[in-house]
């Protein structure tokens, strides 16, 4: 008998150990798929000036670069819910992957825009399936009180990843080819997939629900459409034609597309998930956090570079700093989230990214490098204490089954709200300085136009602010059931 339970408990120990083994390499594969995915939604912003004079287009024309990605991205994420249903995580990655490195040598090797925008379509249709599929991953290898630790990684991903973009493309693309962004992606795509080929186990339940053709038409029109609209408002103005019917036209494909949804036994996208009463509140804290980095990620390039005269480079270089603390600061929260859950963090977080944000908001002509450097730093500091913890505690409530649901419809409404923020702020600056041209007591415009923007970043924090206190540290429902049949 005590040789057949010490036989048990070695077996355990080795199953243990594997099981850690296999955890720490599908972590390091999710990791290295996603930075990469993610790195390229910034990669282009400062590469496009050498792209319009190699190739002969308008700046308009050249914006193309990211937006597209934006919106391909955008379109796949809520498409990914099903995809982890239908696929088993090892084919979902590997597919994404190899989708994402195929897209990546169609755009090195261009030999003309329309090649170039089609490698980013490909790029991005592989990259927008890799967040959902990390997050969900991560929630189901990890128990619930580990949950904050593995999420603080992604929280580096996240924050990390588009910041460096802007700083490293600017280098490279002053001393060598811009082309040399896509050959330094493509061989650790490569070195990912085929370790994965060998290393990726399946970790997903896949229950192989029926393709609804419709929904899929619906989802894309909808937030296509929608992204569209939102990017067309910040370039053309809010009441531009083309901004109006794209904004109806995504509206209502949506309307469509949830009440399909809400009708169908297996829908594509679970709207239910809203049900759990902190899984929208942590949705709405999200979207106001991820408005606030990637509207003053926009707001402070263009103020350094368009009305300071910085470099492109030195606009990369100030955000820097931020993204380094960030990247130090995520795993740390969330270590700290599995001892104190979100909501102390995110009330810290937010007060800090609040008054940073109002620091912003009186800029001028003779606003020190350094300031910019260090107030963006402090505000990073804050952010990393909310955008990771936040989502977890949403998706934390959710049962196991609706976890890809939850992770999906998370980064749906941040992409939404990044398009959104970043239409706002620019319209609100360009409106605000065009404006101040006709009071004489302003003497830059442009500049004013700068801080009212960051006045709005300040309020919309405030607002985030206002509903942390709402936020209750709760166990997963399955747990409570549980627990409650344990009673």
């Amino acid at each position: 008998m005590t040789d057949r339970t010490t036989r048990l408990e070695k077996e355990r120990e080795k199953n243990m150990t594997t099981t850690s083994n296999k955890r720490s390499t599908i972590v390091t594969l999710l990791l290295a798929g996603a930075f990469i995915a993610i790195l390229n939604q910034t990669l282009m912003i400062t590469a496009i000036p050498p792209i319009m004079e190699e190739m002969g287009i308008s700046a308009n024309t050249g914006q193309w670069l990211t937006t597209v990605f934006m919106l391909v991205n955008g379109i796949m994420i809520p498409v990914s819910a099903f995809l982890l249903e239908r696929f088993t995580t090892r084919q979902l990655f590997i597919t994404a992957m190899s989708v994402f490195a195929f897209g990546t040598l169609v755009a090195g090797l261009a030999p003309n825009f329309p090649f170039l925008l089609l490698g980013r379509v490909i790029q991005s249709a592989g990259a927008g399936v890799m967040l959902p599929l990390m997050q969900t991953v991560f929630l189901m290898i990890f128990p619930v009180n580990k949950r904050g630790a593995a999420m603080g990684l992604i929280g580096l991903v996240i924050s990390f990843a588009p910041a460096i973009g802007p700083a490293l493309s600017g280098w490279i693309t002053s001393h060598y080819s811009w082309r040399l962004l896509f050959f330094i992606i493509l061989p650790i795509a490569i070195i990912d997939i085929v370790v994965a080929i060998f290393a990726m186990k399946n970790v997903t339940e896949v229950s192989r629900p029926r393709v609804d053709i419709l929904s899929i038409i619906l989802s894309s029109l909808g937030f296509g459409s929608l992204l569209y609209g939102f990017t067309s408002a910040g370039n053309n103005g809010w009441f531009a034609s083309l901004t109006l019917i794209s904004l109806g036209v995504g509206v209502l494909a949506l309307v469509l597309f949830i009440s399909r949804q809400l009708r169908l036994e297996h829908p594509m996208l679970e709207f239910r998930v809203f049900k759990y009463p902190i899984f929208p509140l942590a949705v709405m804290v999200g979207m106001i956090v991820f408005m606030g980095l990637i509207g003053v990620e926009t707001i402070i390039p263009l103020y350094m570079q368009n009305m300071r005269e910085f470099s492109a480079f030195e606009a990369g270089l100030a955000l820097l700093p931020g993204a380094l603390i960030t990247g130090f600061m995520s795993p740390v929260t969330g270590r700290i989230f599995d001892k104190v859950g979100a909501r102390w963090l995110a009330i810290i977080g937010l007060t800090i990214i609040t008054g940073s944000s109002f620091a912003f908001s009186n800029l001028n002509t003779s606003t020190s490098f350094s300031f910019i450097t260090i107030m963006y730093s402090i505000r990073m500091f804050g952010l990393s204490m909310v955008m990771m913890p936040i989502a977890t505690a949403g998706l934390n409530q959710l049962p196991q089954r609706l976890i890809p649901h939850g992770a999906a419809m998370d980064n749906t409404m941040r992409q939404i709200a990044a398009s959104v923020g970043t239409a706002i702020l620019v319209t609100v600056m360009t409106t605000s300085a065009s404006n101040a041209e006709n009071r004489p007591e302003i003497n830059h415009p442009d500049i004013y136009g700068a801080n009212m923007a960051f006045i709005v970043v300040s309020l919309l924090s405030l607002l985030g602010l206002l509903l942390s206190f709402f936020i209750k540290n709760t166990k997963p429902e399955a747990e409570q059931n549980q627990q409650g049949d344990n009673g």
